[in-house]
């Protein structure tokens, strides 16, 4: 069937308009954007109904005024918007983040778990949801579920920062200290610039100085970990000595890395800190316990950055002697900021 130069004609004028106007809302949707982005709440509401009536089929617009409504403390517009499109094709793991963080601001706490838990049900490796069941378990005071989320949030979504956030800080008001120092020290390799970080720094630095203890000129003890205070005596009789992970090799480790210790500050921990990445692979704990912050303080090592990294993983838990440190290594912190933008940590399943 042959068509006439004027049907083609009416063909393509069609389709430039199509085009046209799909050109047209996505750029009224990034102004919008930009706009929120900005401040401009209202203005952005403005341009964002705009274009869901030229596209009222669109995800996304009504995502981002149900995201501005939201902003504007306005939960119950959010969730009205948010009721309308859950089954909507487009929708994502943060639609479900949104509709419950809006459920929970407007007194409703079930009904934001319940969302929380349909979403898993459809995004089962999304750490953002994990998150949120963790928060609200917390908010109750119930540290041991809350514990739960964070860390199956871990297992599931390796490189969402936030849950590592959140079991650092339980973990390190625990009597597994461990965990918190792990879980936190990863963190800040994931979110390397932000008030957590600093947060997560002086954490970490704190929880040394309280577990670390000098209980005479030759002696110390450290405990990271359930009803074990190693002294330096056991190193001598380790028959006596559990053996789980944060004794048999954690809290071993640090002991031996502590040797020449006598007091803890930034640059006493920096030497101990050396020595326990040397000690942890030639014992060959990383064969039996591989862990991949100790893999990367490995690679940090053998890249010549170990006493920078240290002091910047630390420096928020004594600024003083980090600035005095760092006035007199410019050329070491310089040269390691260099290498650490292009060396991240690596994360898989």
């Amino acid at each position: 069937m042959q068509h006439s130069i004027k049907t083609i004609g009416l063909f393509l004028f069609i389709l430039g308009g199509q085009i046209c106007f799909g050109q047209n809302t996505d750029e009224k949707l990034n102004e919008a954007i930009k706009l929120m982005d900005n401040g401009k709440v209202d203005e952005s509401i403005v341009l964002l109904k705009e274009g869901s009536k030229l596209e009222p089929e669109r995800f996304d617009y009504q995502y981002e005024m149900a995201y501005a409504y939201h902003l504007k403390s306005d939960y119950k517009e959010s969730v009205k918007i948010l009721e309308k499109i859950e089954n909507h094709k487009s929708v994502t793991d943060r639609f479900f983040q949104l509709l419950g963080n809006s459920y929970d601001n407007v007194k409703k706490p079930k009904k934001a778990i319940e969302v929380y838990e349909r979403g898993l049900k459809k995004f089962p490796n999304s750490g953002n949801l994990y998150l949120e069941l963790g928060v609200m378990h917390l908010d109750d005071k119930d540290m041991n579920v809350a514990l739960t989320y964070f860390e199956k949030g871990i297992d599931v979504d390796p490189t969402f920062p936030s849950n590592y956030f959140w079991a650092s800080k339980i973990f390190c008001k625990t009597t597994e200290e461990v965990w918190g120092m792990i879980y936190g020290e990863i963190f800040m390799n994931l979110e390397r610039n932000s008030k957590r970080t600093a947060e997560i720094s002086k954490l970490l630095y704190d929880t040394y100085k309280s577990e670390i203890k000098f209980t005479g000129e030759n002696s110390f003890s450290v405990s990271f970990s359930k009803n074990s205070t190693i002294n330096i005596s056991d190193l001598t009789n380790p028959g006596k000595m559990r053996l789980p992970f944060g004794v048999g090799v954690y809290e071993t480790t640090l002991m031996i890395s502590m040797l020449s210790a006598k007091s803890i500050d930034i640059n006493s921990l920096n030497n101990i800190r050396s020595s326990f990445v040397d000690n942890y692979f030639q014992r060959g704990n990383d064969k039996t316990y591989p862990n991949i912050l100790f893999s990367y303080q490995k690679q940090v090592k053998n890249a010549g950055h170990i006493e920078a990294y240290n002091h910047w993983i630390l420096m928020k838990g004594d600024e003083d002697g980090f600035d005095n440190w760092m006035n007199s290594n410019k050329e070491k912190w310089d040269n390691f900021v260099i290498w650490f933008t292009d060396n991240e940590m690596k994360i898989n399943e």
